[in-house]
């Protein structure tokens, strides 16, 4: 019985040197460092931002047709021939290894005065591809912080639970010494040794397997964070939740918020931009072309002429003008088609309006009901506290059994973590919620 009672001391000992060892080494990770964190080195993130980037810069005025173009062009010709010329006299003159040079060079310039008002929508419409790229990457962003939270939360849950089982596993042991005193003054046999014992054994690997779960889990939080998966840190188990006032007035803006709403406006405006652009085909182009060159031609001589050298350089401009009249229908089916894909884009805004309303009212209905269930769970931790203490009571009076206890202990660890489970759950659909009303990156954590 001694060695029993040094093996439980022992083990004791070891739980509680490294709860003590993890509480020395670990900071607290706060919601807001760990969304600061999220933004500035999670992958997802940062793909998004390059992709905003790349949008921003093809919106820039370097893009949109409406400077010049300068180019320089430059070349050389060179031939060698016989050439064989008959006189009118009846002679012939022959000249062999006749050689020909030319060299040009230039700088050009060429600019579309006019196009139908073509180049304008195409650059409006990258400016509005620049604009559904950020919200694309603010759902991206969006996504990325309800994956956050779903993972810190579990650690907090779990951070809590592990507390549950520590104050347990604590009971356990002082049960197992009284029982074991108990048995020594021939109070109780040898089976109540035995079952405060194996309660003992059930509740350590219980606790074993909840601490190695959330270092799984900080180890998934550190994925979301893209930092090193070794890094150590508690998370703030505190929860407040919304008023309900001000989730209300967010409710209420839901549609003007909501980023699939907002990508849904974004796609019909490109579309019209479509419809004109595809009009300015109708319309003619008029260009403006202008050259600075120089010319060199070295002539061999010839029947009639002596070799020369020739150069000369100058200016040369032009205006043109292009009008297709017809192009076999291909303007006219473009132009058909890009009303057709608007009028698609304003349908499916309006089956996206249905599915917001929708997920907004589901997602009220299920935070409104988890924050109900997580209210219960806090009346049913007191009601299961004053049981478990009752029955403490009775238990070291020798009025109950221990299977009598051990179920009083029990239903408490259950109401606990049942509790802590129910607070979590609703938080995070109060998330979810946010997300849906287009609110998520405006409240403060």
């Amino acid at each position: 019985m001694k060695r029993t009672r040094l093996q439980f001391t022992l083990l004791s000992l070891l739980f509680v040197l490294q709860g003590v060892v993890g509480v020395a080494q670990e900071q607290v990770l706060s919601k807001a460092e760990a969304i600061a964190q999220t933004l500035e080195n999670n992958y997802n993130i940062a793909v998004a931002g390059n992709s905003v980037l790349i949008a921003e810069n093809n919106a820039d005025l370097l893009n949109s047709n409406y400077l010049p173009t300068v180019f320089g062009l430059a070349g050389t010709n060179y031939s060698v021939q016989d050439q064989s010329t008959d006189r009118d006299d009846g002679g012939s003159f022959d000249l062999n290894n006749a050689r020909s040079e030319t060299y040009n060079a230039s700088v050009n310039l060429e600019y579309t005065l006019f196009d139908g008002l073509g180049r304008l929508y195409n650059y409006r419409s990258l400016k509005e591809t620049y604009n559904l790229s950020k919200l694309e990457a603010r759902e991206t962003i969006e996504n990325t912080v309800l994956q956050l939270f779903s993972v810190y939360y579990e650690v907090a849950r779990l951070t809590k639970n592990v507390e549950i089982l520590e104050q347990t596993l604590e009971i356990s042991r002082n049960r197992v010494k009284r029982a074991g005193y108990q048995f020594d003054y021939g109070q109780n046999t040898k089976l109540e040794v035995l079952n405060a014992e194996v309660d003992v054994t059930n509740d350590s690997i219980n606790l074993m397997n909840t601490r190695q779960l959330l270092q799984n889990t900080k180890r998934d939080l550190n994925v979301v964070l893209a930092r090193d998966l070794k890094e150590g840190f508690a998370v703030d188990t505190n929860v407040v939740f919304i008023p309900k006032i001000q989730l209300e007035s967010y409710i209420d803006m839901a549609e003007e918020n909501n980023v699939r709403i907002l990508q849904s406006e974004s796609a019909i405006t490109l579309s019209e931009y479509d419809i004109q652009s595809s009009k300015a085909r109708f319309l003619p182009t008029v260009g403006l072309s202008g050259s600075y060159g120089w010319n060199q031609s070295i002539s061999p001589a010839s029947a009639f002429f002596g070799g020369s050298t020739r150069q000369n350089t100058g200016w040369q401009g032009g205006l043109s003008l292009r009008w297709n009249l017809f192009d076999g229908g291909t303007s006219i089916t473009q132009f058909k088609n890009a009303k057709i894909a608007k009028n698609n884009q304003e349908l499916l805004k309006q089956q996206i309006k249905l599915e917001v309303a929708r997920d907004v009212a589901n997602a009220l209905g299920n935070y409104e009901n988890l924050v109900e269930v997580f209210e219960i769970q806090e009346q049913n931790v007191i009601t299961n506290k004053n049981n478990f203490e009752r029955s403490k009571e009775r238990f070291n009076l020798g009025q109950i059994t221990s299977i009598e206890f051990r179920q009083a202990q029990i239903n408490l660890i259950n109401a606990q973590t049942n509790k802590n489970l129910a607070k979590y759950e609703a938080k995070f659909a109060e998330l979810q919620l946010l997300q849906q009303i287009g609110q998520l990156l405006n409240i403060e954590f």
